[in-house]
């Protein structure tokens, strides 16, 4: 079978296409998946770029979408011929968080998907929506599940409540089209106009361009005649959580889920506490919380939005479009 190895110390010019042997047939509890697509997250990239660093000849990619072929004794919830998705932290089945790092995380801590053959216990996969297509339901392993669990698990969304999202990532644009689909309003922030136009046709109710207007959150109190959004999908980390603060109303919830303008820096902890607003931070979920999630995809009728899709051999070229920022939603493998 074909598959992408990543050699140290990281680097895209460090990925190369490989020919691996079959894996097998599926042993008791297992399941053998032809994998189709995957996705790219900053977390890919972080570990392919070198950034996150990992074992020589690590196999990237946490996402993968496919086929089951054939199962192993005792599985009952697969059968040959079945969509199926991965999970991203594959032995936190259910309850509260019970992972602080990326040991078991395909693509980090354990070989990934960039690869076209894998048997793997069965319960590191869900079954995927019905009616998506292999790339599709490859976007919801990471990005559509934190996005999910960020307002639905963590921040109770309900209809009527109102939504701020940062940029135009995989992340953000799942958690605005999860909101609008549960009778939220959205607000939604881009440097890019042309993309705020694109998140206006998707439903948002208001966009901000936040290279135009520094002071963003006090924009979103102004479209909230003052009382600030119920919940803030945060993304930026340090230089725009002071922003997400002004922005979130009073005992509001923010789900801190990414660190893409670095990893540190000061927080404003006295208006987070003047405003006893809830900051949770959180990485993914469980998969509990993907089965969830999927029956919700298919209640809804929600599609992500994929921006462009690469072939396997294509994956270095796929990073690098997605380093250059002016994609709008998920960019993928297929193979």
């Amino acid at each position: 079978m074909k598959a992408i190895k990543l050699a140290k110390p990281g680097g895209l010019d460090k990925l190369s296409l490989v020919d691996l042997g079959d894996p097998g047939e599926p042993g008791s509890g297992e399941i053998r998946v032809r994998i189709h697509a995957s996705s790219l997250n900053f977390h890919d990239y972080g570990v392919v770029s070198g950034r996150m660093p990992s074992e020589n000849g690590r196999i990237p990619m946490s996402d993968g979408a496919g086929v089951v072929e054939a199962v192993g004794a005792d599985v009952e919830e697969f059968k040959a011929g079945d969509h199926v998705v991965s999970c991203f932290f594959p032995k936190w089945q259910n309850g509260e968080a019970a992972v602080a790092d990326f040991k078991t995380t395909p693509g980090d801590g354990v070989d990934g998907y960039a690869r076209e053959l894998v048997v793997r216990p069965a319960s590191w996969f869900t079954h995927a929506p019905k009616g998506y297509t292999h790339a599709e339901a490859a976007t919801l392993t990471t990005a559509g599940l934190t996005a999910w669990r960020a307002l639905v698990v963590d921040g109770g969304l309900k209809a009527g409540d109102s939504v701020l999202t940062l940029g135009t990532g995989g992340v953000s644009i799942f958690a605005m089209e999860l909101a609008r689909a549960m009778g939220a309003t959205v607000i939604s922030t881009s440097s890019s106009d042309e993309k705020l136009e694109r998140l206006k046709s998707l439903g948002a109710a208001h966009t901000i361009n936040y290279k135009t207007t520094e002071n963003w959150g006090e924009r979103v109190l102004e479209l909230t005649n003052g009382r600030g959004v119920d919940h803030v999908v945060e993304v930026g980390g340090p230089a725009t959580l002071g922003q997400s603060i002004t922005a979130c109303r009073i005992a509001g919830h923010i789900a801190l889920i990414g660190v893409l303008t670095g990893r540190s820096g000061e927080i404003p902890t006295a208006a987070l506490m003047a405003k006893q607003q809830r900051l949770k931070g959180l990485i993914v979920g469980s998969r509990q919380h993907q089965m969830d999630f999927v029956r919700a995809l298919e209640a809804t009728g929600l599609k992500p939005q994929i921006d462009r899709s690469f072939a396997l051999d294509e994956i270095a070229d796929a990073f690098r479009h997605e380093e250059s920022g002016a994609h709008f939603g998920k960019i993928c493998l297929e193979f």
